[in-house]
């Protein structure tokens, strides 16, 4: 059955970071942790994110901290309804921005914006409102394959992200149910991190 998505019309992704773009009509993200310094990136990790758009993602790029990279990704994420699973690879670092993106997915924030039940000592998200991180939280599903960072492994986690029906992969010893769910049923929200400098409000496309 097809599965509906949505065109975008308006600039995406809308934060900058360290990424490369594919079809804005793909289901899947694919994020790669980085433990080293932008200028060092290793050889992996950069097959790693080339991986991502050869094989379709939306978009495919990394991850270093555990607060305003993490804040980047959402908005990135939550301006292009059609993106349903967040594929997360690489290996651990020493600010933990995986172990504060899982603890996100489960536990969401709390009320002074710091993420609940991570070890990640930087974990909070001042930058942007609750509902931004709640409607990422209801739209996107996490495929948690940190310390898996074999091309072949992303390919096949990705590789379940299209599929029509709600198929079973297993990698590893990690079992996923995945499948293309079609865009996310409410309207975008578009929003950067510097409208909190100038007050606005959030933008949602209709």
């Amino acid at each position: 059955m097809f599965k509906p998505k949505t065109k975008l019309t308006w600039d995406w992704p809308v934060e900058e970071g360290h990424y490369l773009l594919a079809n804005p009509l793909s289901p899947v993200a694919l994020v790669v942790i980085l433990a080293k310094d932008y200028d060092k990136i290793p050889k992996e990790t950069e097959d790693l994110v080339r991986c991502g758009v050869e094989k379709g993602a939306a978009i495919s790029g990394t991850l270093q901290t555990a607060n305003i990279g993490i804040e980047k990704i959402i908005l990135n994420l939550i301006s292009n309804p059609n993106i349903r699973w967040l594929v997360l690879t690489g290996k651990p670092q020493g600010h933990r921005p995986e172990d504060a993106l899982r603890a996100l997915f489960k536990n969401g924030v709390d009320e002074r914006n710091f993420i609940k039940g991570t070890k990640a000592p930087t974990a909070i998200l001042k930058n942007i409102p609750i509902e931004c991180v709640e409607r990422f939280r209801k739209q996107l599903s996490l495929v948690d394959l940190v310390g898996l960072t074999q091309n072949e492994l992303v390919e096949k986690a990705m590789w379940g992200c299209f599929q029509e029906k709600e198929t079973t992969i297993e990698i590893g010893d990690k079992t996923f149910k995945l499948y293309d769910l079609g865009t996310y049923p409410e309207s975008p929200i578009i929003r950067k991190i510097t409208d909190k400098l100038r007050g606005e409000k959030s933008i949602e496309k209709t």
